[in-house]
């Protein structure tokens, strides 16, 4: 049997870079995934890829921040696999400009992509999640251990010039798991969040001033020029970005067993970078 055998874990934005990371690195484990993302192509691959590990996956296309996307996600893993044991809330990108140059479309985009998306998850999640605990209890006298962690980022933890929505959002779901980690302690759900530094993905492994992202009919300026890039990395105690698996890695280890005990932290997987 391998380590997280049968367990059921919901990713969202896991068609691509560090969700797709995830995903196949629980699957590797032996979870079955929902796999989310807004493009059905880049979903159905990874689903793909994980079924070819010997475990179930199934799509749920959509947009995380829609207001019914919530139910929907969760309905979806009900009804293939009747349970929900890990949540990784992980969807979102970066909308960058200066604090006056931040229109209100542009900020509650970032809000509603970090924030609310987690928020309507999880209070989708929570009557199925009570009811299995409940039952657990009456029937066990203890709830099996369920997890949920929420994807924030170093410029939540510590601010950062150009990304007043983006840090604003990371910063709030730092609130958002230590409320929900209080919450639900009763039944026996650890809820932490992760806080990535500079990891190599689309949005900054792109050519800086042509590659861009396609969110919503939004074309978002992606990557960074190589003198940032090196700039960064030069601050970073390792000396280098990190890799998506490598972000994966710290998101798997909260979901291991040996971290049964641990819930309402902050894991910081950046080398050693601080904001």
């Amino acid at each position: 049997m391998k380590i997280l055998d049968g367990k059921v874990a919901l990713v969202s934005g896991s068609g691509r870079g560090i969700g797709k990371a995830i995903a196949l690195k629980l699957a590797n484990a032996g979870a079955h995934v929902v796999v989310n993302d807004l493009d059905e192509d880049v979903a159905r691959e990874t689903a793909g890829e994980i079924e070819s590990l010997g475990v179930r996956a199934v799509v749920c296309v959509g947009d995380v921040t829609q207001p019914d996307f919530g139910e929907t996600f969760v309905k979806t893993a009900v009804d293939h696999f009747g349970t929900i044991d890990i949540i990784i809330n992980n969807a979102g990108y970066a909308w960058d400009a200066v604090l006056q140059k931040t229109g209100d479309e542009q900020w509650m985009a970032m809000l509603d992509v970090h924030l609310s998306a987690p928020f309507r998850i999880l209070r989708a999640a929570q009557p199925v999640i009570a009811a299995a605990a409940k039952a657990e209890i009456a029937e066990h006298g203890r709830a099996k251990r369920r997890t949920v962690i929420n994807i924030s980022s170093v410029a939540g933890l510590g601010g950062n010039a150009g990304q007043s929505g983006y840090a604003a959002g990371k910063a709030g779901v730092v609130g958002l798991t230590k409320t929900v980690m209080k919450e639900w302690g009763r039944y026996n759900v650890t809820v932490n969040a992760v806080a990535f530094g500079a990891i190599m993905t689309r949005m900054t492994a792109g050519e800086a001033g042509s590659s861009t992202i396609s969110i919503k009919g939004q074309d978002i300026k992606a990557g960074v020029s190589d003198e940032i890039l090196e700039a960064m990395e030069k601050g970073i105690p390792l000396g280098r970005a990190g890799t998506p698996e490598e972000a994966a890695g710290a998101v798997y280890l909260l979901c291991l067993p040996e971290a049964d005990y641990i819930t309402g932290e902050v894991i910081v997987a950046g080398g050693g970078w601080k904001l």
